[in-house]
């Protein structure tokens, strides 16, 4: 079911009214001329300020005669990172009206490709922009790439699919991030030597791919002494990675390290947490405090488990940057107007609980 973020345009008349003054004054205002009061001048701007309103922007968006229609389509599901992005993009209501944009919001199975690729079929003619968190399967290629057939300009967000035929892609490099957190991982680990556990969401998303290969590289350059389990697939489901998790920390003792590569994270920590009361029960040490943790994303629960010790470390990318940029790149991309690469570029940050922010 698709939501629609920002479903009309802001107007003179909308800022006149915010700041219950007539719309001559917020001309006047706008065209610094004389004659009106600095109280006045400050209640138009803060009306202005407030709604993300640019009169140039909206008068050449209104003469085009229509709103144009971007459309999100995210992870069904409780991702906490992909809702901080959702959150993002219903923040930005102002700036969208200002622009004549709707947003909708599409749901959908990310992880199984009949039903990504449905999904993105049925906008075909709809909607002048899509953006998709892909999985990188042939299915979903032809469905992008009729997408842009039919006209309709197609940002990849957060996962790639650079072999369709997509206009950009927005998100982290995650080879690097991947690299990032087996740097991590084995430098924490220490000495000690045992095994690496990896949970992704799916190998089929090209985010998660990309993170697991850039881990391997370092893992198998700089501390060959570790030895890398082979990946298990939660499907970013908090249920599925605990069951998961769970049952390799009974089969394998000496597990040191793990790479959470996606979400599923509070499935994750229960599993370390329940092994460490069990553990506990029996006298040992609990194994949170054993095995180095490594994540990605700052959100409400990592945050917490960064601060409780069971997670060690978080790759971060801002969602609200990733929101702004989908919507800036689609809408440039739309007007014909070139993509500002630097500005769009998304950084990764290393937090821990000393520099959380």
């Amino acid at each position: 079911m698709a939501e629609t973020l920002a479903p009309t345009v802001l107007t003179l008349k909308d800022i006149a009214r915010e700041a219950g003054v007539s719309l001559a004054t917020v001309d006047r205002v706008l065209h610094n001329r004389p004659g009106v009061r600095p109280d006045t001048v400050r209640r138009v701007k803060d009306a202005i300020a407030r709604n993300s309103f640019q009169p140039h922007v909206a008068a050449a968006e209104l003469a085009r005669g229509r709103a144009r229609r971007f459309a999100f389509v995210m992870p069904s599901g409780s991702n906490p990172f992909m809702q901080q992005i959702e959150a993002y993009l219903g923040e930005m209501a102002g700036w969208l009206s200002a622009r004549r944009l709707n947003v909708e919001m599409i749901a959908t199975d990310v992880f199984e490709p009949a039903a990504l690729a449905a999904s993105l079929e049925a906008l075909s003619g709809d909607y002048d922009g899509v953006a998709v968190v892909a999985l990188d399967h042939p299915s979903v290629r032809a469905a992008i790439n009729d997408l842009v057939d039919a006209g309709a300009k197609v940002v990849t967000l957060v996962s790639d699919v650079p072999s369709s035929r997509r206009h950009h892609y927005v998100g982290i490099d995650n080879i690097a991030a991947g690299r990032t957190a087996g740097a991590l991982v084995g430098r924490l680990v220490g000495q000690r030597s045992g095994k690496v556990a990896i949970i992704a969401g799916s190998q089929g998303l090209r985010d998660h791919a990309e993170r697991i290969f850039g881990f391997n590289q370092v893992m198998a350059t700089e501390f060959p002494d570790l030895n890398v389990l082979p990946v298990l697939e939660g499907r970013d489901e908090d249920d599925r990675s605990e069951e998961l998790l769970a049952r390799l920390l009974g089969k394998h003792g000496d597990i040191v390290g793990l790479y959470n590569v996606g979400a599923g994270t509070q499935g994750v920590a229960k599993a370390l947490n329940d092994k460490a009361q069990n553990a506990k029960a029996s006298g040992a040490a609990g194994r949170d405090k054993q095995v180095v943790f490594v994540g990605h994303d700052v959100t409400a629960l990592t945050r917490r488990l960064l601060l409780q010790g069971v997670m060690d470390a978080a790759i971060s990318q801002n969602p609200g940057h990733e929101a702004r940029a989908a919507v800036r790149v689609l809408l440039a991309l739309a007007r014909g107007e070139p993509i500002l690469s630097e500005q769009e570029k998304i950084r990764i940050d290393i937090v821990m609980r000393d520099n959380l922010p």
